[in-house]
C-alpha cells in the first residue's frame, strides 16, 4: 500500500481530474483549517485508494455514486458526482438507468425526482454542451 502523502497526491490528482481544478480548490478552501482533516480523508483515502482499486470502471463508481446520492437525499452531492460522472465518460442512457430502474423502483418516485432535474442539466438533451456546470 502506498504511504498517506502518495495517496493524497493520487487522489488529488483524480478528482481534479473528475470535478476540476477550479470546484475542488474551492471546495477544499471552503472547508478551511477546521476541514482539513475531512479534505485530506477524502483525497487519501476516498479518491487515493478507493476510487483507485481495479474492480470498477470510474464510470461504474460514478453510476453508484449518483445512486447512493439520490437514494441518501443528498442533491449537493448528487450535482458535484453527476459532473464527475460526465467525466468519467458515462452516458445519458446510463444515469436515467440508474435514476428511473434502480432508484424511483427501490427507494420510490420521491427519491429521484431532483436527481432527475440535476442529472438534466449534465445529460438532458436540452443541456448545452458549451455551458455544462
Amino acid at each position: 500500500m502506498a504511504d498517506t502523502k502518495d495517496l493524497y497526491a493520487r487522489g488529488l490528482k483524480r478528482r481534479k481530474a473528475m470535478f476540476g481544478d477550479a470546484d475542488v480548490d474551492k471546495r477544499m478552501a471552503a472547508s478551511g483549517d477546521f476541514g482539513a482533516p475531512l479534505q485530506n480523508v477524502i483525497n487519501a483515502y476516498v479518491y487515493g485508494d478507493v476510487w483507485e482499486r481495479t474492480g470498477l470502471s470510474a464510470a461504474e463508481r460514478s453510476l453508484v455514486m449518483l445512486a447512493i446520492t439520490a437514494a441518501s437525499n443528498r442533491p449537493a452531492e448528487f450535482r458535484v458526482h453527476a459532473k464527475g460522472a460526465l467525466a468519467n465518460g458515462c452516458t445519458a442512457a446510463q444515469v436515467q438507468d440508474v435514476l428511473l430502474l434502480l432508484v424511483a423502483m427501490y427507494c420510490g418516485v420521491p427519491a429521484a425526482i431532483e436527481p432527475v432535474r440535476i442529472a438534466a442539466e449534465f445529460f438532458g438533451e436540452a443541456a448545452d454542451p458549451a455551458a455544462k456546470p
